[in-house]
């Protein structure tokens, strides 16, 4: 706590000033957390100073507060890229990133617990800087560094905001941000040693050196290309599930009987239901494999039953078998390539199809999905345009 307190005084997030009449002051907390290595093993204990942003109120303590991340098909992108033409890939971490944003709003906030000013102890802290809480901190941590950013040299992609790219003669960078976790890659190491360098002048950056973890994908680097995975984060999974004992299955999914709205009896909680299933999700960054099983179990989060629980549970199975699959990038030609399928009024409740594709870039797979089609197909034909007018969308 002691440390943290340091950093906001010495960033100037807040000056003491009286308590001004008729004003709102927002109140904070302390919050605690463990942070841990990509396997699991303990890093260290942290200790955060966060205001209560639902203390604000729209108009008067902010207005804007959307901020983009990087899209993870952006993330894998670039990687397939960095791989192919052999380039280093540098991880980087913002330290305090939020507490870098300027504020347009006058914000008030009341003196943190543990650490009031015995000489003021009625003042309250008027914010000069962002804060963990606040609800408009990202947007304002986003604005800092991609002002910076641009100012260096680098374009915003019209495609992903997060996406910066820096061309100078030969050289070019590429750098993804995700908050407060960045990373770099380019044709250039110099060029990539100097800016990271001109970024520690501006803001305090771990140079967490190459890329082994990132959004919860582990990554691991041989002679051949990269590997992507997520054991530490499907192992959590099955663990909490209770499944780590269970057999495992050697398909995500059955071709028997479509899973319906109406059969089966309803879960008495539909809580763990909608946890596992959004775990799932997010497990498919790396795992395409479980796309459409996945895909179904979604259609049921407002009402499921027990027979959706009962292909949760499949999909665990699956998942123990190849916990340790996942994408897998090598050095290839820079082509792309893209595949779609559909279905055919495959849904047994509405008679929607569905649409599958995945998009290539060399042998590289770096977009899929599995998706219902907005609107009923009146014919197969139908329903495989559709599927190709998504896919190049």
């Amino acid at each position: 706590m002691g440390s943290e307190f340091d950093a906001l005084m010495v960033n100037g997030t807040w000056s003491l000033c009286p308590r001004p009449p008729g004003k709102h002051v927002v109140r904070n907390k302390w919050v605690f957390k463990i942070k841990r290595l990509s396997d699991g093993r303990i890093e260290r204990y942290k200790a955060r100073l966060v205001a209560k942003g639902f203390d604000q109120q729209y108009g008067i303590d902010y207005a804007e507060t959307f901020s983009p991340v990087v899209k993870h098909t952006t993330v894998r992108m670039v990687l397939a890229l960095a791989v192919s033409f052999n380039w280093n890939i540098h991880q980087l971490d913002i330290s305090n990133a939020f507490l870098h944003g300027f504020l347009d709003e006058e914000v008030f906030m009341e003196q943190p617990q543990g650490f009031i000013d015995e000489n003021y102890p009625d003042y309250v802290c008027r914010l000069h800087k962002s804060l963990y809480g606040l609800k408009q901190a990202p947007r304002a941590w986003f604005r800092r560094l991609s002002q910076y950013l641009l100012e260096y040299g680098f374009i915003e992609s019209s495609a992903d905001y997060s996406l910066f790219i820096y061309t100078n003669d030969s050289v070019k960078l590429y750098v993804l941000v995700y908050v407060d976790d960045i990373l770099v890659t380019g044709s250039s190491k110099a060029a990539i040693a100097s800016f990271i360098l001109s970024l520690k002048d501006s803001f305090l950056v771990k140079d967490l050196g190459e890329l082994s973890f990132f959004l919860g994908v582990q990554a691991s680097h041989d002679s051949h290309g990269l590997h992507l995975g997520q054991t530490r984060y499907i192992t959590d999974l099955l663990e909490s599930t209770k499944m780590v004992g269970a057999k495992p299955l050697n398909c995500p999914s059955t071709s028997g009987p479509k899973l319906s709205s109406i059969e089966g009896e309803l879960l008495s909680d539909p809580t763990e239901y909608r946890r596992v299933v959004g775990a799932l999700q997010y497990c498919t960054i790396s795992h395409p494999d479980i796309a459409y099983a996945v895909n179904q179990l979604c259609q049921f989060m407002h009402n499921p039953r027990e027979p959706h629980w009962t292909a949760v549970k499949r999909v665990l199975r699956y998942l123990k078998g190849t916990i340790d699959y996942g994408l897998y990038f090598s050095p290839v030609a820079i082509n792309l390539q893209a595949y779609c399928d559909s279905d055919w009024a495959g849904n047994p409740d509405d008679r929607r199809s569905t649409t599958g594709y995945g998009i290539f870039l060399g042998q590289n797979l770096i977009a899929w999905t599995a998706k219902k089609q907005p609107i009923v197909s009146k014919s197969s034909t139908e329903a495989e345009y559709r599927s190709l007018a998504i896919t190049t969308a």
